[in-house]
């Protein structure tokens, strides 16, 4: 089977080719601010991207015959995880604005779909997306009836996560309770049971802990106060929540290998905030060990983060208590996006179908 994986973000379009799990190609399309500058909505840069992404195609010699196209799923109503077969109510709901943020990865479904309609017998597909929304009934709850909890969470790559732990040591992702914290731009962590995330903070509007891009949970109070303050406009402040918050505010960047580095060589404000940033993520994480009641079977690190020696170690100096811990450095969502086609093609694992 041949697929073909696109995979749109804030200033790249990533694509690959795999012919079974075999990866044949991969290609990072950056896009510079000029290039974007044009376009005054994310959704208008859907035939400037679509068109890099043939481009790309051709000048690799890969004939445009797949079996499938999947692309990372958008930020729409939220669902249960899974794979999705592209349909109308999914593009017309990421057309009409019912995608709950602006982001590029709504491009997904819309550039998959077009590409794969124009060949014959080829499928298109999501999976997994950040509004993958399967909490309890108990964890929807909050203090205030006008804003019930959502997640908006790293569900891909968690749950292709969560299913190569389960194969490394011979067992299910279904019969597995499992804390799984990815460390990126923004931290997610989500308590699965059996299958399932039951719980996981929002960590794009603002909940749990702050991250190199995102202010996690504030004073709301001092936060309300903010709003009318005058001194920002909504957009200012959306972007002081989620893109200039975190350590890009403290520190004036989000580049944690910068941030380690100023560690390295005495900065204390630094390595201040770092601390308090493990801090709060090991409070995230105990915090979905009592969700489970404490059966856990293992808690699993990923994300790029996971990469830093540092913020692990810390990390299960705080945490190693709960459960055995294992560190699965940076993410394959290609990968990911790939093989849960390749699930559907092979008859492995039911499509749904978006309602």
């Amino acid at each position: 089977m041949r697929i073909l994986v696109v995979n749109p973000g804030s200033t790249s379009t990533k694509i690959a080719v795999y012919d079974d799990e075999q990866p044949l190609m991969m290609r990072n399309i950056t896009h510079t601010v000029e290039q974007l500058r044009q376009f005054s909505d994310v959704i208008e840069q859907k035939d400037f991207r679509r068109q890099l992404v043939v481009d790309e195609l051709e000048a690799a010699g890969i004939p445009m015959q797949f079996d499938a196209v999947i692309g990372r799923g958008g930020l729409v109503k939220p669902i249960a995880g899974g794979v999705y077969e592209i349909n109308r109510r999914m593009l017309d709901d990421t057309l009409s604005g019912c995608a709950m943020h602006n982001h590029a990865c709504n491009l997904g479904c819309l550039i998959a779909y077009e590409i794969a309609r124009g060949i014959d017998g080829c499928r298109a597909f999501i999976a997994d997306p950040g509004v993958v929304d399967e909490l309890s009934p108990l964890a929807r709850i909050s203090g205030s009836p006008l804003m019930p909890r959502i997640c908006i969470w790293h569900a891909l790559n968690q749950r292709a996560i969560a299913r190569r732990f389960a194969h490394s040591i011979g067992r299910e992702y279904e019969d597995l309770n499992l804390i799984i914290c990815h460390l990126g731009g923004g931290i997610s962590v989500a308590a699965h049971e059996h299958g399932r995330a039951i719980d996981a903070n929002n960590a794009l509007d603002g909940e749990g802990p702050f991250s190199p891009e995102r202010a996690g949970s504030l004073p709301a109070a001092d936060l309300i106060r903010l709003c009318f303050s005058g001194r920002f406009t909504e957009r200012e402040l959306l972007q002081r929540i989620s893109g200039k918050a975190g350590l890009i505010a403290h520190l004036g960047t989000n580049d944690m290998r910068e941030i380690l580095d100023r560690i390295r060589h005495g900065d204390e404000k630094a390595q201040l905030l770092v601390d308090a940033m493990i801090y709060h993520t090991a409070k995230q994480i105990a915090t979905e060990a009592a969700v489970l009641c404490g059966q856990v079977d293992a808690i699993l690190l990923t994300g790029g983060m996971a990469r830093a020696d540092y913020i692990v170690s810390e990390l299960r100096r705080r945490i190693g208590f709960l459960a055995p811990t294992y560190c699965f450095p940076g993410e394959d969502e290609m990968g990911a996006l790939a093989m849960n086609a390749l699930a559907v093609l092979q008859g492995k694992r039911e499509v749904r179908e978006y309602a």
